[in-house]
């Protein structure tokens, strides 16, 4: 979409960007930086940022009802308070086997549903190894951990929930899959099946990264590698195309007020220019409120 403002937020940069998540309740963005061990917030109305410093590699954030922060980490799910002197605080509050969570691993992409359960994936962290060993895990605070609820992964990626809830996303980012697949989603159990491809990317520019979906139910898909944000509708039909600066957006979020703006995160292999910049646009639709982690379901 030419003409499109683009805005990098200033005095950051991340090596591994990512998991971009709105605060309504604070009008707060947060992300995190996975190898600097960083949580991010950025203040929507003045800008003014923070950061925070985690004892292991943060992966990915969802904001929970108490406040605080749930996490998929190096060695589990965590439970994360953000202190005045700069340090996350963290609480391991579940975590799979260690044949499922072994050496070289660590959870991925997550984010909650619409009902406020936890889910993310785990992934072997050298890509080039190829191994399929990443599942996909529930986490509620009444019924712990469940999973893998979606094995064999490479490099899991891409959830999202339609706006209804319905329809679960999920995408294999890594080169030899690009694919991302659709489940119908269980509401009330919590519980994905009738697993299809939603779309084949394999041979298109870019591998489909972290997602968000919008009020009208379409898939928004960063494409590292391709420099592009893409939004594809509910029946897997390209719609939209937004070229970015930078070569390796990692995922996206909608927020602001009236959840009509876009925050993309990326990824820095060393190139240096915009890698790892984290940017703003309004693309002119509106998203969907993300459901806090409800620490109780009771």
């Amino acid at each position: 979409m030419a003409g499109m403002e683009i805005v990098r937020i200033e005095g950051v940069h991340c090596a591994t960007g990512e998991s971009p998540t709105w605060n309504a309740e604070e009008a707060a963005w947060y992300w995190v930086d996975i190898p600097a061990r960083r949580v991010w917030r950025m203040d929507h109305a003045s800008g003014a940022l923070r950061h925070w410093e985690a004892p292991e590699m943060v992966a990915c954030v969802a904001c929970a009802v108490d406040g605080s922060l749930v996490a998929g980490m190096e060695t589990g799910i965590h439970r994360l308070v953000l202190g005045e002197d700069g340090k996350a605080g963290a609480t391991r509050l579940a975590a799979p086997p260690a044949p499922e969570l072994g050496e070289g691993m660590r959870f991925n992409d997550g984010r909650c549903d619409r009902q406020g359960r936890f889910w993310s994936g785990t992934m072997f962290m050298d890509m080039g190894a190829a191994r399929a060993v990443g599942g996909l895990y529930r986490y509620s605070a009444d019924e712990g951990l469940h999973g893998p609820v979606v094995s064999g992964l490479l490099t899991q990626n891409g959830l999202a929930w339609s706006p209804d809830g319905r329809t679960m996303y999920l995408s294999d980012s890594h080169p030899q899959r690009r694919t991302v697949w659709a489940f119908d989603y269980d509401i009330e159990q919590g519980i994905p099946h009738n697993k299809r491809v939603f779309l084949d990317l394999n041979g298109q520019k870019g591998r489909p990264d972290g997602a968000a979906v919008d009020l009208d139910g379409c898939y928004w898909t960063c494409a590292n590698d391709g420099g592009l944000v893409q939004r594809f509708t509910p029946d897997g039909k390209l719609d939209r195309e937004i070229a970015l600066p930078m070569a390796k957006p990692s995922m996206c979020a909608f927020g602001g007020p009236q959840l009509d703006t876009l925050l993309v995160t990326s990824i820095d292999p060393g190139t240096g220019g915009d890698a790892g910049s984290v940017v703003l646009l309004r693309p002119g639709v509106t998203g969907v409120a993300e459901t806090p982690f409800a620490t109780s379901r009771a």
